[in-house]
């Protein structure tokens, strides 16, 4: 992470938020002393910001003023004025604009955005103008000619969540203009955002011509739409838990091999686990026609699985009840899938119902087991990765056709590598990934697992790339090939791409860390400042909320080192830091992170980063070493002579002297 001033940085945020508040409460206690009658209507809120202010002014504050004022004069107001819209609030860098229509804020935002892309595109990416907008469609309280309320405050909050240079709109703006305009609404999934008690369904919104390829070949969303929720576990056992979820999970897979069916992400539908449902609220949250609910009972050597299928207006259409042999689990999925589709209707096609009843693995137990460490590996747990590994290789030996069984042992001992932990090899973790594709080249994991081995080891990212493309093509919301796609972007020095898929990857994991931490380095090489605190305030969450169920867990300590410090908490830093030696000094992962994080901040904090690399001699490979060359929060050490003298020693333990083979 590049070098940046946090304590004026984190003031100046505090500066323009207490602004925001003291207009807000201005505008209420003008509303009950004056003359002027409040009121409340459904109206359209357009949100917009430039990314990076304060970066830029910082670097240039009066030619930056100068542009953004001829900015808004030729090109945002006009088209404002031009589609019906009401510039009622400016705040700095920041604009509130209310439209008569949904489809007039939706047509002006993309006009914006395609003009700006014109206006800026000779200049840097680090130099140019460059929106985020967000349009909400609510309720709001009118006080003369000032607008506010949740209707406002998410519009806000949506163009915080917005690309760089995109356009992000609620549900409510989607469904009333989705199929009128020329453009695609990409689902993002639910948000949860600060202020507002109800998580918010997020479109990113983009004029076709602009969609990106997989995009515009796709079909339209079919008539048909189906939440699967997740099955609740009956078995009286707690930890039968991770069973009920596998299901479903295998279920929502299975249903989206159906053309004629749209079929809500994984994500999206364990948004709602273990809360109390009302299923009218949720078919009209998530624009669906139809809700899937059930149960499972899993006891000795049977399995019990009821279902009932809901219509929107909460009418049942259809529900069943199975008890099987656990060892028909296979056979049972495949009618679950096949009645619901039944019931719905719709026809399925001789390569779909192929496609439902092709399972990886007809072995019982090792499906049972591969759902456990699976189970396992999405709490984040570090202590659980060893146990990860010895339930794949009990997988694998039950069948040495799971494919997905080597896919995850391989990412699970690359991973492991990367903390230094000892009795593994990469050589094990490779072949467990070239195994997972020999078995299977059409699941994704597969193709993450070989990419991860190869960028680890030898840290080639085009290759890499292409593993991951290959990847994302059959599997778009597989969250471990956004992860890596976001590291490959970060070796290739693509920031904006490196930015979207770690932050595809932190929608869908509410809980995941890294995506979030690494996200927040992408923010700060485009000098994107005020994103970058965004980001790190997340990473803080996240990381606090690991680290109080696993208090030494080495990958959350690191990202919340580098956090404190984007956040200018440099006395918690600091602290944070002295633990790296106490808890796990044997861990090069940590030690590497925790001085990422202290190098920026300077003075004695770069001695103590050092500190912490130097023990790193003769203890990592070869692509960790070229990492280290392309990692910009690195960047404010280089020349300092003792990390000079550390890298030539690291130079020196390789094969050649040099990490790079190119």
């Amino acid at each position: 992470m590049g070098q940046h001033p946090p304590l004026r940085r984190a003031e100046r945020g505090a500066d323009r938020a207490v602004g925001w508040k003291q207009s807000l409460t201005a505008s209420a206690v003008a509303a009950k002393v004056g003359p002027k009658r409040m009121q409340r209507k459904l109206t359209v809120i357009l949100s917009a910001d430039i990314v990076g202010y304060s970066g830029l002014m910082e670097r240039d504050e009066a030619g930056t003023l100068a542009r953004l004022k001829e900015n808004r004069k030729s090109l945002f107001d006009p088209r404002v004025a031009a589609h019906g819209g009401r510039i009622f609030k400016i705040m700095g860098d920041g604009v509130l604009v209310e439209f008569p229509s949904a489809a007039a804020a939706v047509t002006c935002a993309l006009d914006i955005q395609a003009a700006m892309g014109t206006a800026e595109a000779h200049r840097s990416d680090a130099e140019r103008l460059r929106y985020r907008i967000g349009i909400n469609l609510g309720d709001v309280i009118v006080d003369g000619e000032d607008i506010y309320g949740d209707g406002v405050n998410i519009a806000a909050r949506l163009q915080g969540l917005a690309s760089v240079g995109g356009v992000a709109v609620s549900r409510s703006v989607s469904d009333q203009v989705s199929g009128k305009l020329d453009a695609t609404f990409e689902d993002l999934g639910l948000h949860t955002v600060k202020n507002i008690d109800a998580p918010v369904h997020v479109f990113a919104a983009r004029a076709s011509a602009a969609a990106p390829a997989q995009q515009q070949a796709a079909e339209k969303r079919p008539a048909i739409s189906i939440c699967v929720l997740p099955f609740a576990n009956m078995s009286g056992d707690q930890e039968q838990e991770f069973f009920s979820d596998g299901i479903t999970e295998d279920i929502i897979t299975d249903l989206s091999k159906v053309s004629a069916l749209w079929v809500a992400a994984r994500n999206t539908a364990f948004t709602f686990k273990g809360k109390p449902v009302n299923i009218p609220q949720a078919a009209r949250q998530l624009n669906v026609t139809h809700v899937l609910e059930g149960s499972v009972r899993k006891a000795g050597g049977r399995v019990r699985i009821t279902a009932q299928l809901i219509d929107a207006g909460g009418g049942h259409v259809w529900a069943e009840r199975w008890d099987r042999d656990f060892n028909d689990i296979f056979a049972l999925q495949d009618e679950i899938s096949e009645a619901v589709v039944k019931a719905l209707k719709l026809k399925l096609l001789p390569e779909e119902k192929q496609a439902i009843e092709r399972r990886d693995t007809k072995n019982a137990e090792a499906y049972e087991l591969f759902l456990l460490a699976r189970q396992f590996d999405r709490t984040g747990s570090e202590r659980m990765k060893p146990i990860i590994v010895r339930i794949c290789r009990k997988v694998v030996e039950l069948d040495p056709g799971f494919a997905r069984g080597w896919a995850l042992m391989a990412m699970t001992l690359s991973e492991m590598l990367q903390r230094s932990v000892p009795g593994y090899t990469f050589e094990e973790a490779e072949a467990a990934a070239a195994r997972a594709v020999s078995i299977d080249s059409e699941i994704a994991e597969g193709h993450v697992a070989v990419a991860e081995v190869k960028i680890r080891t030898g840290q080639n990212f085009l290759e890499g790339k292409a593993l991951i493309d290959k990847a994302l093509a059959l599997d778009p919301s597989c969250y471990d090939a956004h992860v890596l796609a976001g590291y490959i972007y970060i070796g290739l020095e693509q920031w904006h791409d490196c930015i979207r898929h770690f932050e595809i990857a932190c929608s869908l994991d509410d809980d995941a860390y890294r995506p979030a931490g690494m996200v927040a380095q992408a923010y700060e090489a485009i000098r994107d400042e005020e994103r970058l605190q965004a980001s790190a305030q997340r990473s803080l969450v996240r990381c606090e909320k690991l680290l109080r169920v696993e208090p030494d867990h080495s990958g959350a300590l690191g990202f919340l080192i580098s956090a404190l410090c984007d956040l200018g908490q440099r006395e918690r830093a600091r602290e944070v830091a002295k633990r790296v030696d106490l808890f796990d000094p044997d861990n090069m992962r940590l030690r590497y992170n925790a001085a990422c994080g202290l190098a920026k901040l300077g003075g004695a904090d770069v001695e103590t980063a050092i500190d912490l690399l130097e023990p790193m001699v003769g203890k990592i490979n070869f692509g960790w070493v070229n990492w280290m060359d392309l990692d910009n929060s690195l960047d404010p050490i280089r020349d300092h002579p003792r990390f000079k003298a550390f890298r030539a020693a690291l130079r020196a333990q390789l094969p050649g002297g040099e990490p790079r083979s190119d």
